[in-house]
């Protein structure tokens, strides 16, 4: 059992993110996944490790209140809470990795490389440290094999807290934008829910499986997270792009 403090719940209301109040420069965590040319992992993979990569982060000592990473962590949470995946491989990726950061890695499916990403602590979107300037925000898609409902050969056990965030069927994204909405709701439903739940889920691991609902599902249901991006990439105007639910 972790015996890191909890962050303050969010009220509510924060389940929809207002974008707008954002900061004046504006803020952005950092993450980066690894796209190896030769041992490439699946799209699904990759999203799922994101979410829990990110909410791993929040729940580090260094995120917690008294470590390194808080008075920036809390500073951007008080902002648009905007993220930034980029890619690299090779001595770029392992350049990045060895700044300051969460590192998590997953098997990936039968005939697919690892997922593997770095996480590092919030700043201004520029000017960046100069190990992940050099990274490429485009290219993050990678190889899709008929995912969104739930195709993972493990399941919770018995007694395990999972978070499933649900992508919406309206919308197709890449899978940097992807693995950020996925993140985006991850978070939030970290922060929201009951301190309980949260210490089920931290020993699961912060477990995340994202499906996609057919239309009919979304279109009848709803969950305590609710996604709404802002539309400047990807998608036009605020639209609601993921879900979560416990």
């Amino acid at each position: 059992m972790s015996d890191a403090p909890d962050l303050t719940p969010l009220p509510d209301t924060a389940h929809m993110r207002r974008h707008e109040l954002d900061h004046d420069v504006p803020w952005a965590l950092p993450i980066v996944v690894r796209r190896s040319k030769t041992d490439i992992a699946r799209h699904q993979d990759v999203v799922e490790t994101v979410a829990e990569a990110v909410v791993t982060f929040l729940d580090d000592p260094r995120s917690q209140p008294g470590g390194d990473w808080h008075e920036a962590v809390a500073y951007w949470r008080d902002g648009a809470i905007r993220k930034v995946v980029r890619r690299g491989d090779g001595k770029q990726f392992e350049d990045a990795a060895a700044l300051g950061c969460v590192h998590l890695e997953k098997d990936g499916a039968d005939g697919f490389g690892p997922a593997e990403v770095l996480v590092f602590p919030p700043g201004p979107v520029q000017p960046l440290p100069r190990e992940l300037k050099k990274l490429q925000v485009g290219g993050t898609e990678f190889p899709r094999t008929g995912e969104g409902d739930g195709d993972r050969s493990e399941r919770p056990a018995a007694g395990e807290l999972w978070v499933t965030v649900e992508q919406s069927p309206d919308v197709e994204l890449t899978t940097g934008k992807a693995a950020a909405q996925c993140a985006h709701a991850a978070q939030l439903a970290y922060e929201q829910m009951p301190a309980e739940r949260r210490e089920d889920w931290r020993r699961s691991g912060f477990r995340v499986q994202v499906v996609t609902p057919t239309q009919e599902a979304w279109d009848r249901t709803s969950a305590p997270v609710r996604v709404v991006d802002a539309g400047f990439t990807e998608v036009d105007g605020p639209t609601e792009t993921a879900r979560a639910h416990w």
